[in-house]
């Protein structure tokens, strides 16, 4: 059934990526009312922040039937895992409102690294070699990483919120990390079983599908810049900035891309009998012109969303009715040009301890480029404060990295908080 015209929207998060998604619904025609849960201080300037809680299902389905929802766009990757698409369709006074994202079995592909990477393994599509480890097999799994040249990689396999990925130079490091992850579990029961790869050496790439199960549509892709410190040092975080296009994914390696990655995956989705109606997101690594699969997302990327949006110049709910009522072979997607660029302020100390609360003033002084709020809410007097790690992400688009990062640098001067932090080289290794 087709949405209808006017939609109603409710949209599930409250990061940058949600605040991309409703900066761009709301610039489309077909769009009635958009609501976000529980959404932040930049979402509120597209449509409704609702402060309920996305894990309370029952409580997301009592707002969505009093409040004329016609389509649940689901932003984070929790919720899915957690099985929203599933309790929908399972609920006989709601199962006519598409959820776009995937089912709880599809979103293993994200939840469970161990099933992604069987996933990849049974439809040929490229990766590092593996090994799952449990309680079971420690031994076999410190035997593995004496077959394998260093940096050794270690991931829990399950939601770690980004934190359950090891990377370490030393072996007697990682097979002592190994024990302490499954033994131990340092990432609660995500590393009850721990998934050890081939370290691939190489540039990484993020390539965004979307897909209703059986055709797809390829977005722009994004490079993110995942370390906290300039030249790629420090810490790892969820993301301090992001460029689209990426000047090496060029049209032999997309077209590598399409015929070794999503086209088996697609037909994998389709030959497991999966419930697929949503976004894919795979991080690619550059091996000497042979794109190889680091891991699948269910969902879109932060803070790639904020560079990938804004190049899509088609509208978005017509996109999301072709991704829900399987159509979306039919639906047109037209992208820009241009080049995008965003750069992510961040709390001081992010990503060890840092504080929230911080008054942010100026971001009403910028012009020529779009400001995405991540880590934000609205205090008592209407200010806005820092509410996360990642508070803010800058966007502007120009006719080359160097121009449209420039933009976001230029604008992020008028913009400050106690404690602002960001990299002031992204980009600048594509240039």
């Amino acid at each position: 059934m087709k949405l209808p015209k006017p939609t109603n929207i409710l949209l599930i998060g409250s990061g940058g990526r949600e605040c991309a998604f409703a900066w761009k619904i709301a610039q489309s025609e077909n769009l009635g009312k958009l609501f976000i849960a529980p959404g932040n201080a930049g979402t509120a300037a597209y449509g409704t922040n609702v402060d309920i809680d996305p894990n309370d299902f029952a409580m997301v389905k009592h707002f969505v039937l009093t409040n004329f929802i016609n389509i649940v766009v689901v932003g984070p990757e929790e919720q899915l895992v957690k099985g929203i698409r599933d309790f929908f369709l399972s609920s006989d006074d709601a199962r006519h409102v598409p959820v776009l994202g995937p089912s709880k079995a599809a979103a293993q592909l994200e939840g469970s690294k161990s099933f992604s990477k069987a996933f990849m393994e049974k439809y040929g599509v490229p990766t590092a070699k593996y090994l799952e480890v449990t309680a079971q097999n420690i031994e076999q799994g410190k035997s593995f990483l004496g077959t394998l040249k260093p940096p050794y990689v270690l991931k829990a396999d399950g939601l770690a919120a980004g934190k359950g990925v090891l990377i370490i130079d030393s072996i007697d490091e990682a097979k002592s990390e190994l024990e302490d992850m499954i033994t131990s579990k340092r990432f609660g029961e995500a590393s009850a079983k721990v998934v050890i790869e081939e370290y691939l050496s190489g540039i990484e790439c993020s390539v965004f599908v979307a897909t209703d199960g059986k055709s797809y549509k390829v977005l722009p892709e994004a490079k993110d810049y995942k370390r906290i410190g300039e030249g790629d040092t420090g810490l790892n975080t969820g993301g301090m900035g992001a460029i689209s296009p990426v000047p090496f994914a060029d049209e032999l390696f997309m077209n590598r891309v399409k015929r070794r990655i999503i086209e088996p995956t697609i037909k994998g989705i389709k030959a497991e009998g999966l419930d697929y109606c949503g976004f894919i997101f795979i991080g690619l690594m550059n091996c000497g012109g042979n794109p190889m699969v680091i891991e699948y997302n269910v969902r879109m990327g932060d803070p790639e969303t904020e560079v990938v949006l804004p190049r899509i110049t088609s509208d978005i709910i017509d996109l999301f009715d072709g991704i829900v009522n399987k159509t979306l072979r039919s639906k047109e997607l037209t992208i820009s040009p241009k080049y995008a660029a965003t750069v992510v302020c961040v709390a001081g100390g992010y990503p060890g301890d840092y504080e929230k609360g911080k008054v942010i003033t100026g971001i009403e002084n910028v012009t020529g480029s779009t400001v995405f709020h991540a880590g934000t809410k609205k205090g008592a007097k209407g200010e806005i404060l820092s509410n996360g790690g990642r508070v803010l992400a800058v966007t502007s688009l120009s006719t080359s990295v160097k121009a449209a990062a420039a933009r976001s640098f230029k604008a992020i001067k008028e913009i400050n908080y106690e404690g602002m932090y960001y990299r002031r080289d992204i980009g600048k290794d594509l240039l």
